[in-house]
């Protein structure tokens, strides 16, 4: 696997059929202007070049599987930059979704175990998890606005200042109270129309519901939505896209 990416110790290009196998499989990438998918191949490939992959539970990693993860993994980084992921190597790609032991002490000091399915999950300073099943469906599921990577993904971003609180480290207090702000309205609006949907039956909000789990699953559920179904996305959150913007397209601060 990847000996394509090496000769002599120098990167080289992924090959035209594997990437264009991607691109029809994903059609949020293939949709992309020319000049955003130049850049998101060139990304790709370094991106394959800085990470280590391991297939969990039997699952052999492919190139395929390599480098479809790798470009919805650029995506977000697409104008900001890899320099955002230098706090981890390695990707650990399961078949399918995984059941996560968990333990929690409550405040009366009580340990509650429990198990929990994951499709992914972000580790700070550690690795990203992800389930290939849920990767593998991301060109159908974009018109939900669901994707597994991205998600885990925006959640590594957001841990790059601390423990993940709905906004990316900012060049200053004011950016970041003007971000919160906007990020917190959203996120009681989007909770309130979840709760009504699941205990008054109205209607069931296009968002994933579980962004209103916290501020940080909302801001990561509403990152999968912005990147793979800009349209639907804006439509729904007219106030998010433009707040999006102004992160993803390079006017967001630098990597701590």
């Amino acid at each position: 696997m990847f000996g394509w990416l090496r000769s002599l110790g120098a990167r080289r290009a992924i090959p035209d059929a594997l990437w264009t196998d991607v691109l029809v499989r994903y059609p949020f990438l293939s949709d992309r202007p020319l000049d955003e998918q130049i850049r998101l191949r060139e990304l790709t490939s370094r991106f394959l070049d800085d990470k280590e992959f391991h297939g969990a539970n039997g699952l052999v990693i492919t190139d395929a599987i390599a480098v479809s993860i790798a470009a919805q993994a650029v995506l977000p980084v697409l104008y900001l930059g890899l320099g955002w992921y230098d706090d981890f190597v390695g990707i650990v790609v399961h078949p399918d979704e995984v059941l996560a032991h968990r333990t929690v002490t409550g405040e009366d000091g009580v340990v509650h175990n429990y198990g929990e399915v994951l499709t992914g999950e972000a580790m700070d300073g550690g690795p990203v998890m992800l389930s290939w099943h849920d990767v593998a469906s991301a060109g159908e599921s974009a018109s939900q606005g669901y994707n597994v990577v991205i998600h885990e993904f925006i959640h590594k971003i957001d841990m790059r200042d601390g423990a993940p609180d709905g906004c990316p480290p900012l060049a200053s207090r004011t950016s970041r109270k003007a971000w919160l702000g906007v990020m917190q309205a959203e996120y009681d609006a989007f909770r309130e129309k979840v709760i009504v949907a699941e205990r008054f039956g109205g209607d069931t909000p296009w968002l994933d519901p579980y962004g209103a789990e916290s501020i940080d699953e909302f801001f990561a559920v509403a990152c999968e939505a912005y990147f793979v179904n800009r349209p639907r996305f804006e439509a729904e959150f007219p106030a998010l896209a433009p707040l999006l913007d102004s992160f993803f397209k390079g006017a967001g601060s630098t990597p701590e």
